[in-house]
């Protein structure tokens, strides 16, 4: 993975990534041969139908989890060559995560929430970002506040803080609208697009949101765990 042009440096990239899985009926195909690579800056959307292994996708580009064959590469390094521990200490502070779920933590107030992914990595102006990017995303009165006191609106928009607050190098989305009705999720959209113009951030994310694709430089469709090179743009 060696480049001449640093702006042309892939920071994401799959090479006949394939992932089965075993089940009760024997093993299940649920990507093939998937070839992707993704350039610093670009905002790229994994679309396809539900099973089609888009989640499965993101989660094996973010290092979540391995595949069962073929090579991956993240931020420079193969993640086939690092164990758990050596994944986990390369997301930190350099990947972000917004799930459909928000998977913010319940028992942490909205500042706690963004402020733990910063002490984790070590940041030592960790409060006065925290209280910063919760003021980013307009919020900076609900600091004190519990998810089970917020909005659905109001926790995604709590897990896009928490995922830009760490300046990371990529951040992926998985269905960040998918639990937010339209009108919420329109505005979760436009704050996400303007978050990551401003850091310059990569972004890619799995979306059943065609308005949320469209707003992507570039898109892959997974059909039964195959890119569609056709609807691929």
């Amino acid at each position: 993975m060696t480049s001449s042009d640093p702006a042309q440096f892939p920071v994401v990239a799959a090479r006949a990534l394939t992932q089965r899985v075993n089940t009760s009926d024997g093993p299940l195909l649920i990507l093939s041969d998937v070839e992707l690579a993704v350039k610093a800056g670009e905002t790229l959307a994994i679309t396809g139908a539900s099973g089609s292994g888009k989640s499965t996708l993101l989660g094996l580009l973010a290092g979540l989890d391995q595949p069962s064959s073929g090579e991956l590469f993240l931020l420079g390094q193969n993640l086939n060559a690092l164990d758990e521990d050596a994944r986990a200490r390369l997301r930190a502070g350099r990947i972000g995560f917004v799930f459909q779920s928000f998977q913010l933590l319940p028992a942490l107030t909205a500042l706690e929430n963004i402020l733990l992914p910063l002490e984790l990595a070590g940041r030592a102006d960790a409060r006065e970002r925290a209280s910063h990017w919760l003021e980013r995303v307009g919020l900076a009165a609900r600091s004190g506040h519990t998810p089970r006191q917020l909005s659905g609106g109001e926790q995604q928009r709590i897990a896009l803080a928490r995922a830009f607050a760490t300046d990371p190098e990529i951040v992926f989305a998985d269905e960040p609208t998918g639990n937010l009705d339209a009108e919420t999720g329109a505005r979760i959209i436009d704050l996400l697009f303007e978050l990551n113009a401003s850091a310059h951030t990569t972004l890619i994310l799995v979306t059943h949101d065609e308005a949320l694709a469209a707003r992507c430089q570039r898109r892959i469709h997974l059909v039964a765990g195959h890119v569609n090179k056709a609807a691929a743009a």
